[in-house]
């Protein structure tokens, strides 16, 4: 499992540990490093190896947490998003009987007194047909 994965900080390597730990190993194959040239260029190698991993784990540290900032926002957003969603789309509450009754009468709607209101008496003229007659 990588570090990243597990969220676990790696330790600092240090300068001369990788150089150690690799005389060692070399060791146990049965080569051992004595002092010249090529040990000192190989001791380079291993500070400047050690160096740039400890770089690295900073670098990689700093972008996972712009990494969980980013995503914070994000669930913000998401979180505001859905809200407006849900206001929005969200089943308005039935209204009660009585209190739509007489909200329309305080209102003074004119559909309602219109409901209140007998019919009227008065018979209707019947309607006339316009057209052409049909001629027996």
């Amino acid at each position: 499992m990588l570090a990243a994965e597990s969220d676990i900080a790696m330790k600092r390597i240090e300068k001369d540990e990788l150089y150690e730990n690799l005389s060692q190993f070399l060791k146990t194959k049965g080569i051992e490093f004595k002092e010249g040239g090529y040990t000192k260029g190989i001791h380079a190698g291993c500070s400047f190896l050690a160096e740039a991993i400890n770089l690295s784990q900073r670098g990689l540290e700093r972008a996972r947490q712009q990494f969980d900032k980013g995503l914070d926002q994000i669930d913000k957003g998401l979180d505001q998003m859905r809200q407006v969603i849900h206001e929005k789309t969200a089943p308005k509450p039935p209204p009660h009987p009585g209190a739509a009754r007489s909200q329309a009468a305080k209102a003074g709607n004119p559909r309602t007194k219109a409901a209140r209101r007998r019919p009227s008496k008065r018979k209707r003229k019947p309607s006339v047909r316009r057209g052409k007659r049909k001629t027996v």
